[in-house]
């Protein structure tokens, strides 16, 4: 019998709350300001990120470089092109400028032969005009080759 009391109590409990806060105007305008700003919060909390637009295209170049021309692409010019040589082969490795652009872990590659940096795992760039590869030894050469292809 205290039981069903209890529970006839707890509901009573909830409909007097209930018609409490709808009889007055009052308390409706209430609810729905806490309503409103409970959304504004969880809506500011679901941060959109902006779209990042694309990055322009830049056309390919068909040519061959000297070093003195390939230090031009080092992130830094006009078009922000970024070029790396590996075994006697030059890519572009614009779109990865996080990496090889200026303040990048890997910025001593760009504009230049990476060749023995990745061969002897160093980051360190060559002030050399040219290097010539053949004091490597076979294990730092199929490194080099390896890396030719990833860069392909």
């Amino acid at each position: 019998m205290a039981d069903s009391t209890a529970t006839s109590d707890g509901s009573g409990l909830l409909t007097n709350l209930f018609l409490e806060i709808i009889e007055s105007p009052v308390n409706l305008l209430l609810l729905g300001i806490i309503t409103l700003l409970v959304y504004k919060i969880v809506k500011s909390r679901q941060k959109v990120p902006d779209p990042v637009p694309p990055e322009p295209e830049l056309p390919k170049i068909r040519k061959d470089f000297t070093v003195q021309e390939l230090k031009k692409y080092d992130g830094t010019g006009s078009d922000g092109r970024i070029l790396v040589a590996v075994n006697g082969k030059v890519f572009d490795v614009t779109k990865g400028k996080r990496f090889y652009g200026p303040g990048g872990p890997y910025s001593a590659f760009g504009g230049r032969d990476a060749s023995r940096g990745l061969a002897k795992f160093s980051v360190e760039s060559s002030n050399e005009e040219y290097d010539d590869l053949s004091d490597l030894n076979t294990m730092e050469m199929d490194s080099v080759r390896e890396w030719e292809m990833q860069f392909k």
